[in-house]
C-alpha cells in the first residue's frame, strides 16, 4: 500500500513538474516573437525581384520597426555564419602548422579589403544564385555584414587557441581526450570570455557598413532592400535632420533589445568558464537568462537539447592533427621539412600567377605614375590609423581593465559602448562636413576622428574581455603580496590582457583602414569633402566604377595591412604566445 502511494506521489510529481509556471507564460510570448519575426523575415527574402522596385524606402517613421527587424535579421544571420566560419578557420589555422603559413595571411588580407570591395565583386555572384528573386539581393547583403563581423571573432579565437595554458592541456592528455573531446571540453570553454565579447564588438560594427549592404549597386542599377542602412542613406541624402534623429531613436531600442536578449545572457552564461580556482564575488547577471532558469516547461524541453550537444562533445572522435617538429622523429623531421618546401612552393607559385593576373589586368586602365600616387595615398593613410591607434589605446587599455574587473560596472557600461560601438559614422557626417566648410578646416585632420570612431571599441572590447578572463586566483596572489601600482600593472595586469590587446590592436587596425574609405570622403547632400589619403581614393574610385583603380587601391591597401601586420602585431603574437600564457 506505502509502495503504490510512494509511486502515484512520484508521477504526480513528475507530471507537476512538466506543467508550465508563471515564468513560462512570460517565456513563451518571447519566444513566440522570435519564431514569428524570424518566419517573415524569411517569407520576406522568396518575394520576387520587383517587390524592391515597387516599393520604395519610405521616411515615414512608422515604417522603423519593420526596417528594424529586417536589418537585425540579417545581422544574425551574419553572426551566424560568423560563428561557424570563425570555429572552422580559427581551428585550422592554430592547429595546422602549414595552413597557418596561408591561412593567417589570408586573414590580414581579409579583414584588409574594404566591404565595398567585398559587394563590388560578390554581389553578381548572389543574385545569379538565385535570379529575380530577394533571397539573392539578401545573402550579398548577408555576407556583406558578414565580412565585417568574421575577421575579429577569428583573430580572437585564434589568439585563444594558441595561448591554452599549459597544464590545462596536459591535463586533457591525461585523461586521453581525443582531440575532438579536447576541443570542445577545453578549447572552445577558455576562449568562451574572449569570443563572446568580440561577438558584442561583430555585432555593433556591423551596423558601421549597414549602409553599404543595404543598398546594393550593380553596373548602373542600385537594389534597396528594406532596412535601417537603407532609411539612414535616403535621410542623408535628402538633408532630412528629424528623420536621422527617428534613426537614432529606431538604432538606440534594437541596441538595448538585442543586449538584453542575447549579448548579456552569453556574458552571464560564459561567465562560468573563467579559468579560476576561487569565484568572483560579482558574478554578471541576466535576467532573461534568470527566467529561462526559472521556468518549468521549457526548461524540460531544452534539457535534451543539451543533453545531445553534451553527448556530441564526448563522442571520441580523433581530428587529424599534425604534430610539430619537437614530437617528431628523426625521419619524420626530415620529411617534414621536405614537405614545408613543397607546400612553401605551392603557395609562392599561386601567389605568382594571382599577382601576375591581377598586373595584368589594372594594366589596361593604371599608369606606373598612378600606382606611385596610390602608394604615397597609403603612406598617408597609414600614418593616419597609426597615430588614431596609439591614441585609443593610452585611453582604452586602462578604461577596459577597470570595467573588465568589475562585472557590475561592465553590466552598466555595456549597452553604453554597445550603442556607440554600433553609431555609424555615416550620422556625424553632417556635423563633419558642415564644421569643416563653416570654418575652412583641414579635412586631412578633422576628418581623421571618424576613422576610429567606429573601430576603437575593438580595443575596448577585447581588454574587457582579457580583464574579465584574468584569473581571480592571480588577484587575489598580487593583493596578497602587495603589488600595487605600476609594478602591478607592469607585472600582473598587462601581461595577462596582452594577448587579448594584441588581437583588439589588430582587428582596431584593420578596421581603421577599412572606416578610411567612409571617412575620408564624405557627403551631406550636394556637399562633399575629401582628405588626402587612400580611402578616398577607393571611395571616388568605387563612385565612378572604375574597376582598375579599385583593384590597385585594395591591393595597396592589403598590402599595407599585411606587412603592418607582419612587422608589428605578429612579433607581438608571437612574444604573447611564449611568454604571456597564463600556465
Amino acid at each position: 500500500m506505502d509502495f503504490s502511494f510512494n509511486l502515484k506521489r512520484t508521477a504526480n510529481a513528475s507530471a507537476w513538474r512538466v506543467l508550465p509556471n508563471r515564468w513560462d507564460f512570460v517565456a513563451f510570448p518571447l519566444i513566440i516573437c522570435i519564431i514569428a519575426m524570424a518566419a517573415i523575415g524569411f517569407h520576406e527574402t522568396l518575394a520576387p525581384m520587383a517587390v524592391l522596385k515597387s516599393q520604395a524606402i519610405s521616411l515615414d517613421p512608422s515604417n522603423l520597426p519593420e526596417y528594424a527587424m529586417r536589418t537585425t535579421l540579417r545581422m544574425l544571420a551574419a553572426m551566424v555564419a560568423s560563428l561557424i566560419f570563425t570555429l572552422v578557420y580559427g581551428t585550422l589555422a592554430a592547429k595546422s602548422r602549414r595552413a597557418c603559413m596561408v591561412l593567417v595571411p589570408i586573414l590580414d588580407i581579409l579583414q584588409s579589403v574594404p566591404v565595398l570591395g567585398y559587394i563590388s565583386f560578390t554581389v553578381t555572384f548572389f543574385l545569379a544564385l538565385f535570379p529575380g528573386r530577394v533571397l539573392g539581393a539578401e545573402l550579398a547583403a548577408i555576407f556583406a555584414i558578414f565580412t565585417s563581423q568574421a575577421w575579429n571573432m577569428t583573430f580572437s579565437f585564434y589568439q585563444s587557441l594558441r595561448t591554452v595554458p599549459r597544464d590545462l592541456d596536459e591535463v586533457s592528455r591525461g585523461f586521453h581526450l581525443t582531440s575532438w573531446q579536447r576541443f570542445w571540453k577545453l578549447e572552445v570553454p577558455f576562449s568562451m570570455p574572449g569570443l563572446i565579447w568580440n561577438m558584442m564588438m561583430s555585432m555593433s560594427g556591423g551596423w558601421f557598413f549597414v549602409v553599404a549592404s543595404e543598398a546594393i549597386t550593380v553596373g548602373n542599377n542600385t537594389i534597396t532592400l528594406p532596412g535601417i542602412g537603407a532609411y539612414l542613406a535616403q535621410a542623408i541624402s535628402g538633408k532630412n535632420l528629424h528623420e536621422i534623429g527617428w534613426v537614432i531613436l529606431a538604432m538606440t531600442v534594437v541596441v538595448l533589445a538585442y543586449d538584453q536578449f542575447l549579448l548579456r545572457p552569453l556574458v552571464a552564461w560564459a561567465d562560468k568558464f573563467r579559468m579560476e580556482n576561487t569565484s568572483s564575488g560579482d558574478a554578471p547577471e541576466s535576467w532573461l537568462l534568470d527566467l529561462i532558469r526559472r521556468t518549468r516547461l521549457i526548461h524540460c524541453l531544452l534539457v535534451p537539447l543539451g543533453w545531445m550537444f553534451a553527448k556530441a562533445a564526448r563522442v571520441p572522435f580523433r581530428m587529424p592533427a599534425i604534430q610539430g617538429p619537437r614530437f617528431a622523429t628523426p625521419r619524420a623531421q626530415k620529411s617534414s621539412r621536405v614537405g614545408d618546401l613543397l607546400w612553401a612552393a605551392v603557395v609562392l607559385v599561386v601567389t605568382v600567377f594571382v599577382v601576375y593576373r591581377v598586373i595584368e589586368y589594372v594594366r589596361t586602365g593604371v599608369s606606373l605614375d598612378e600606382v606611385g600616387h596610390v602608394f604615397v595615398l597609403g603612406l598617408i593613410t597609414l600614418l593616419r590609423v597609426v597615430v588614431l591607434i596609439a591614441i585609443a589605446s593610452v585611453i582604452w587599455v586602462p578604461l577596459g581593465v577597470l570595467i573588465g574587473l568589475r562585472p557590475a560596472l561592465a553590466e552598466k557600461i555595456q549597452p553604453l559602448a554597445q550603442f556607440f560601438a554600433a553609431f555609424p559614422a555615416n550620422l556625424l557626417f553632417p556635423v563633419f562636413v558642415i564644421v569643416i566648410v563653416r570654418f575652412h578646416l583641414n579635412p586631412d585632420i578633422w576628418l581623421s576622428p571618424l576613422i576610429v570612431f567606429g573601430t576603437q571599441w575593438y580595443i575596448l572590447f577585447n581588454v574587457i574581455a582579457g580583464a574579465t578572463s584574468y584569473p581571480n586566483d592571480y588577484r587575489e596572489a598580487a593583493k596578497n603580496l602587495h603589488i600595487r601600482g605600476w609594478q602591478w600593472w607592469r607585472q600582473a595586469m598587462l601581461p595577462g590582457i596582452f594577448p587579448y590587446y594584441v588581437t583588439g590592436a589588430i582587428t582596431a587596425s584593420g578596421g581603421a583602414w577599412n572606416a578610411s574609405i567612409v571617412a575620408e570622403f564624405v557627403q551631406w547632400g550636394d556637399t562633399k569633402v575629401a582628405a588626402h589619403g587612400l580611402g578616398a581614393y577607393i571611395a571616388q574610385s568605387t563612385a565612378a566604377v572604375d574597376y582598375p583603380k579599385i583593384i590597385v587601391g585594395i591591393a595597396v591597401m592589403s598590402l599595407f595591412v599585411t606587412l603592418f601586420n607582419r612587422v608589428l602585431w605578429r612579433p607581438m603574437y608571437a612574444y604573447a604566445e611564449a611568454k604571456l600564457r597564463l600556465d
